[in-house]
């Protein structure tokens, strides 16, 4: 088994090259891609006979290269508009959601929105009772504040 690793070390940058691929999917960030590129170039020094520590520089010198040329022309490309992306907690603002617990008049209840469950005051400092729809209105912390939709 080893000996053919050793004479097929091609394959095993190749499958470094598409798990680097797989993961850069759940990222995002443009990093781990850097990786696959670094293991595409690996590969290819196999492929011309060179040996494994030029292999392995090769595998470096084009992952830093990726990081410092590659990386930030990518975030630039498919990030256009980032200043305009909301996070996560900051998109609720506008999104409708049902209470589950009630909101109780001047106290705390709870609104489930997209399958998460926030913990939620009136902002008329009504109660709001089981079942009925909300609209987010503002967001302090993780406790946002909803109004009757």
């Amino acid at each position: 088994m080893i000996d053919y690793l050793s004479q097929h070390l091609w394959q095993l940058w190749a499958v470094v090259a598409l798990v680097c691929l797989i993961l850069e999917l759940t990222a995002g960030d443009f990093f781990i891609l850097c990786f696959s590129i670094g293991a595409v170039f690996g590969a290819l020094a196999d492929v011309f006979g060179l040996s494994l520590y030029w292999q392995i520089g090769a595998f470096a010198l084009f992952t830093l290269i990726s990081l410092f040329f590659v990386r930030p022309v990518a975030l630039r490309y498919f990030h256009r508009n980032e200043e305009q992306r909301l996070s996560n907690a900051d998109a609720l603002i506008g999104r409708r959601g049902r209470v589950v617990e009630q909101i109780e008049s001047g106290g705390y209840g709870r609104v489930a929105i997209d399958g998460d469950v926030w913990k939620a005051v009136s902002q008329t400092q009504e109660a709001v009772e089981v079942g009925n729809f909300v609209r987010v209105v503002g967001r302090e912390s993780t406790i946002i504040t909803v109004v009757k939709a």
